[in-house]
């Protein structure tokens, strides 16, 4: 038998669920599950990675506008600025279902870096 979170879920379930609407969700399961580990690593590591992926994208779209008004640097950067943009929403997207999937399967899949910080966390 599986171990159940605090929603009376499989823990598999719930931590896969925790990457379906990026930090959203992730902090919701990680301020709602207090006792399974598994849960909470995949919880707190879908809310780095997908703050961290919004907060990049966030600057670029505030690097691109103020590019934007010069007409000279405009032909260049936007070019740039919108394949940064498109590969990140790939990233973004991508990242989500493998996540999902890996976190789904049962796996503690760690994310180069903040899957080492969520796992520092999680047994502390």
């Amino acid at each position: 038998m599986k171990n159940k979170s605090v929603f009376d879920l499989d823990e598999n379930l719930v931590a896969a669920l925790s990457y379906v609407f990026g930090p959203f969700s992730g902090i919701f399961v990680l301020v709602m599950e207090k006792g399974n580990k598994f849960v909470r690593f995949h919880a707190l590591q879908s809310t780095l990675w997908f703050l961290m992926l919004m907060i990049i994208g966030w600057i670029l779209s505030i690097v691109g506008s103020v590019f934007s008004v010069i007409p000279v640097i405009r032909i260049f950067t936007g070019g740039i600025i919108g394949l940064a943009m498109t590969v990140g929403s790939l990233i973004y997207f991508g990242s989500k279902i493998f996540l999902f999937l890996k976190a789904y399967s049962g796996k503690t899949f760690k994310m180069p870096i903040l899957g080492d910080v969520a796992w520092a966390q999680v047994n502390k």
